[in-house]
């Protein structure tokens, strides 16, 4: 089994500096979390983890959204939306219809059976986050939030340093 980066770093600490190391940590974690959710996703409902986020953008919104906000809260193109969009229009889990605001805009949000099947989906989803986390106590998941609270500002400083 061929070794990775995380691996690789703590087998010659001495080549690696701790922040190295521990960026390498934090990416396994989301690698094999994410990993697992995909495969769960599939397995369980037939469906891909971008088409489970996007009913999840839409099951915040009962009134719905257009899809460059939808784009914007993804962090995804529009011609990748796009395409999700009418997959899930195709499945029945979404309906599209322009807005009455913008005619050049279109509105796309949830159906009912849409509602209904990502809610279930979304209920094993949570179940499932509870038991990858299930190894940690109470405190120890506290403890991480907080930490990785503080992570993401000392980023965005870093980031917002950078582009001064």
């Amino acid at each position: 089994m061929p070794l990775d980066a995380e691996t690789k770093a703590i087998e010659m600490p001495e080549d690696h500096r701790d922040e190295l190391r521990l960026w390498l940590r934090l990416l396994t974690c989301s690698t094999l979390i994410e990993g697992e959710v995909r495969r769960r996703l599939r397995d369980r409902f037939d469906v891909t983890l971008p088409r489970f986020d996007l009913m999840a953008q839409l099951d915040r919104t009962p009134e719905g959204m257009t899809l460059s906000d939808l784009s914007k809260r993804m962090m995804v193109s529009n011609g990748n939306l796009t395409s999700l969009v009418d997959r899930l229009v195709a499945s029945g889990h979404i309906e599209r219809r322009v807005s009455e605001i913008d005619r050049r805009a279109q509105i796309v949000n949830l159906t009912p059976a849409g509602r209904t099947e990502f809610r279930a989906m979304a209920a094993e989803h949570e179940a499932w986050i509870a038991e990858i986390f299930g190894g940690l106590t109470q405190r120890e998941q506290k403890d991480l939030m907080r930490l990785l609270a503080k992570t993401k500002l000392s980023a965005r400083n870093a980031i917002v340093g950078v582009a001064q």
